[in-house]
């Protein structure tokens, strides 16, 4: 017989096994991409290309209301891409069902490339015309359109069906890093080097998607046999939402958030108005969402555990909504302003991840680059809604009004939704959506 000492365990190894337990429920699950190859080539391409897109994500802007002074004009800069969106994203996920995805995600990023020269040039006139830059606006979000329905609808195949949810936090990981080192560098090549340098260094990024893209796998369709017109795909795309109101609950409540709640397109005013610092402060009122965002995500071991998904995307926006009224009453005090936004960023990104779990869970791999095109038109739609919305309202009464206002919009429509649609309050993981 074991002596006492030898039956009892060591409460020493229990701590530390059970502090290793949590911290591998609450840290970022990095498997997919140690298991999967063309998910670690997409996920390194696009974390360089998107780097660069979200320079000009400050540079854009800056631009305009340097040329114009007028918040409103900064706010068309979101309805110009909103337009071009709009038109291609239904056609781009139809065509994502049909076609090589790798072989579409090549052509959009160079067309995002060319998008991005134009700005090149674009910076180099002395003053250019409002109209050129907002159509190289235009061409970047119609590439945008084709780009990440495919992207998305990718995924799935990539990764194990258990490891989903982990590769959509790690993908949400690349955009928070983008919202931060994008516009924190692109705030600072401006105030150093000028606006044509940022542009630059966008289109020049482009090419590292590329090369990733060119050295993984084909993705043909996993549709066999005749190919439906472009129109009848967009309409069977459609037809799949009828009736399944927890799905279109998720695009609803992301619109509710990023129409009223996204006060992007007042940040150049602000930053010169009420916070009084210059572009590279810009750079940070862009920047903190996705620092607050980029640490969310790398808490986000516990997701996958979370079953009750429609509530948490329910909370998850409230506090979005509180974060931006708060931020709208702190424009007497900058760092106390940047905090707000990123409390708004993480919620916003836990958000991402249970509403993009719940769709590509549950929608077949032969729709999945349509529906991933709603939901991308309305992931990117919606903020270029909000920049109009933004700009009008403050034209109209004041920026801070305007961001405060929203912030309330926001979170009224998100008790309106949890009333009206109780099936998504009530949504629990595996449950058909």
């Amino acid at each position: 017989m074991r002596p006492p000492d030898e039956l009892s365990p060591d409460p020493e190894a229990s701590r530390r096994g059970r502090a290793a337990r949590m911290v591998r429920r609450t840290v970022l699950d990095f498997t997919p991409l140690r298991i999967s190859r063309d998910f670690r080539l997409l996920w390194f391409g696009e974390l360089v290309s998107h780097t660069g897109r979200h320079i000009a994500l400050v540079a854009l802007p800056f631009q305009v209301f340097d040329l114009t002074g007028s918040p409103l004009a900064v706010g068309v800069i979101g309805l110009v891409q909103f337009v071009p969106l709009v038109l291609f994203s239904l056609v781009g996920g139809a065509v994502a069902d049909a076609v090589d995805r790798r072989r579409l995600l090549i052509v959009s990023q160079a067309g995002s490339m060319a998008a991005s020269l134009l700005l090149v040039g674009g910076a180099l006139m002395d003053r250019p015309p409002l109209w050129f830059l907002y159509l190289a606006a235009a061409l970047s979000s119609a590439s945008s359109a084709f780009d990440a329905p495919a992207r998305s609808a990718a995924i799935p195949n990539l990764v194990p069906r258990d490891r989903l949810s982990s590769a959509i936090a790690l993908n949400q990981v690349l955009f928070q890093v983008n919202d931060v080192a994008g516009p924190a560098i692109g705030g600072l090549i401006i105030a150093r080097f000028g606006l044509a340098w940022a542009y630059a260094i966008d289109a020049v990024t482009f090419l590292a998607a590329i090369a990733a893209l060119l050295a993984m796998r084909p993705m043909p369709p996993d549709r066999e046999g005749t190919r439906p017109p472009v129109l009848t795909a967009v309409r069977e795309g459609f037809a799949y939402l009828k009736g399944r109101r927890v799905l279109v609950s998720t695009f609803l409540v992301d619109l509710d958030a990023m129409i009223f709640g996204m006060p992007r397109a007042l940040f150049p005013v602000l930053a010169r108005e009420a916070f009084g610092v210059g572009p590279a402060g810009l750079g940070l009122l862009y920047a903190a969402p996705g620092a607050g965002a980029l640490v969310g995500a790398l808490l986000t071991g516990w997701v996958r555990h979370v079953r009750h998904q429609g509530r948490a995307v329910l909370w998850a926006v409230t506090v979005w909504g509180l974060a931006i009224i708060g931020f709208g009453l702190s424009t007497d005090a900058f760092l106390l302003a940047l905090g707000f936004l990123a409390v708004a960023g993480a919620a916003d990104v836990i958000s991402a991840i249970f509403r993009s779990t719940i769709l590509q869970s549950s929608v077949p791999d032969s729709l999945r680059g349509r529906l991933s095109s709603i939901h991308i038109m309305v992931v990117v739609g919606g903020p270029r809604l909000g920049d109009l919305e933004a700009g009008v309202v403050a034209q109209l009464t004041s920026p801070v009004f305007s961001v405060i206002s929203g912030g309330v919009a926001c979170v009224a429509g998100v008790g309106i939704l949890a009333l009206a649609v109780p099936q998504f309050r009530r949504y629990h993981a595996g449950e058909p959506a």
